[in-house]
């Protein structure tokens, strides 16, 4: 393959895909694709990215259909016969070209009542927590989310109820119900299980099966789930 077909969005929410030819490299990532076009062929091009080494998640995008990472995606492991579509992540406002808006993914999290609230100020000691405790290790399996939104794309609920919460907010509500140092506790399940939460997942699992670092946001949800008729984790549990 000595060059590559590149179809790529431009515009809002009006547009149109437009076609681009580059040369295909050896271990080329389609952001290097995409960094290409803008330099070479369309200075206008508007796209995010930060760390360029899989760290940040800002450079996701939709990309032959499926939301990834660009910069961990390789060319030679998507291109079909060297042709490459690259979208913006489908569920979020398109801002310009592969850029999204992501105000609404991030609201999610507030929805699910998701910022930590400790039992202890900066005067006490230290909260003493047993890692091999059940409610630590399932907080610890589904704790290193970086919000790149790639699972709220994902999400065949988030396109068709906006209402509902999303993968990510109710992985990290799952997180803070069993993270005995959060206040709040009863009152962030209270959130993730009320309405456009977890009783909206239709477990089909595309968060778990696009999660590019592996998280399993399904299972999160059906722990949530579970809690309904189990109720909170005790401290000792």
């Amino acid at each position: 393959m000595k060059q590559l077909t590149v179809k790529i969005w431009r515009g809002k929410d009006q547009g149109k895909m437009e076609t681009y030819k580059v040369a295909a490299r050896e271990n080329q990532t389609v952001l290097d694709v995409v960094s290409e076009v803008q330099r070479l062929h369309e200075p206008g091009l508007a796209y995010r990215f930060a760390c360029r080494v899989g760290v940040c998640g800002s450079c996701a995008m939709t990309v032959n259909g499926r939301p990834r990472w660009t910069c961990r995606t390789h060319v030679n492991k998507v291109a079909d016969e060297g042709v490459l579509t690259i979208e913006p992540l489908s569920n979020l406002p398109r801002i310009k070209d592969l850029v999204c808006d992501l105000a609404p993914f991030i609201d999610t999290w507030q929805k699910a009542g998701a910022p930590f609230e400790g039992t202890k100020t900066r005067m006490d000691p230290p909260a003493s927590v047993d890692p091999a405790s059940t409610s630590r290790q399932a907080a610890d399996a589904s704790l290193q989310c970086i919000n790149c939104a790639v699972c709220y794309s994902a999400c065949e609920v988030v396109a068709w109820n906006r209402d509902y919460i999303g993968p990510a907010g109710l992985n990290r509500a799952w997180t803070l119900v069993n993270d005995v140092r959060h206040a709040a506790r009863q009152e962030t399940f209270d959130k993730a299980f009320g309405p456009g939460g977890c009783g909206s997942c239709h477990s089909q699992g595309n968060c778990t099966r696009h999660c590019p670092i592996e998280l399993a946001p399904s299972e999160s949800i059906a722990g949530l789930k579970r809690l309904a008729f189990k109720g909170l984790p005790s401290e000792d549990s």
